[in-house]
């Protein structure tokens, strides 16, 4: 029997925006298998974003728990948080987010160094991950010296440097041209085939969700098997 990662159950977000109560997410159920890569695709303001915060212990839903990897998350206290994200969750971004006055070898090692690794070890380490997808030129340049694609393979190594229980990708192909984008998207099929790594990418490109072993659509807040 497959092992689950994840398992959300009832998961409701609203928005107060000016006199008007916004219902985003209206009872949203998931389960994630370990080495499956799942899509969640909708339209731009469809609550995508805000679902992959609330898997990944950024935002707090308004009821709905969240089980990830046998913790349920929304137990922890606000400043226990962030140690269970940096222990359990990975996190790639349309935008990336890397620190531009780092290196490509110290920014994959942040999420390290954050868990309190020694410096040296934490380097090794990242270079280790780099090496594993295949990103092994370039690791002494900076974010700005990059290529969209470059940073991405970036970000991935990121994300995965702590070993993650699961990681979450926010429209990671958002940026890239189509060569860049299909090189991402065939890292991500071949790191949950081969390495069983646990992916939810959400995204409003259909060619990316079609690589997916599950694909799920968010309409009207809840999700629709597709």
């Amino acid at each position: 029997m497959s092992e689950r990662v994840l398992i959300a159950e009832d998961i409701w977000r609203s928005f107060q925006i000016g006199p008007e109560r916004l219902e985003v997410l209206k009872g949203v159920n998931l389960t994630v298998q370990k080495g499956e890569l799942v899509a969640i695709v909708g339209p731009s303001g469809s609550g995508k974003s805000t679902l992959l915060h609330i898997l990944g212990g950024l935002d707090r839903p308004d009821r709905g728990k969240v089980v990830l990897d046998s913790c349920e998350i929304f137990q922890y206290p606000e400043d226990k948080l962030p140690k269970l994200r940096n222990q359990k969750v990975g996190f790639v971004f349309q935008f990336h987010h890397l620190l531009n006055e780092f290196t490509v070898l110290e920014n994959v090692a942040v999420p390290l160094l954050i868990a309190g690794m020694e410096k040296k070890k934490a380097l090794a380490q990242s270079k280790m991950v780099l090496s594993e997808i295949g990103f092994t030129s370039r690791l002494n340049h900076r974010p700005s010296e990059l290529s969209g694609g470059e940073r991405a393979m970036c970000a991935v190594a990121r994300a995965l440097a702590n070993s993650p229980a699961i990681v979450f990708a926010d429209e990671p192909t958002g940026n890239l041209d189509g060569n860049s984008t299909a090189l991402l998207m065939n890292l991500l099929v071949r790191l949950t085939s081969e390495k069983e790594k646990t992916i939810v990418v959400v995204t409003h490109n259909q060619q990316v969700a079609e690589m997916a072993m599950r694909r799920l659509a968010l309409r009207d807040g809840k999700l629709e098997a597709l």
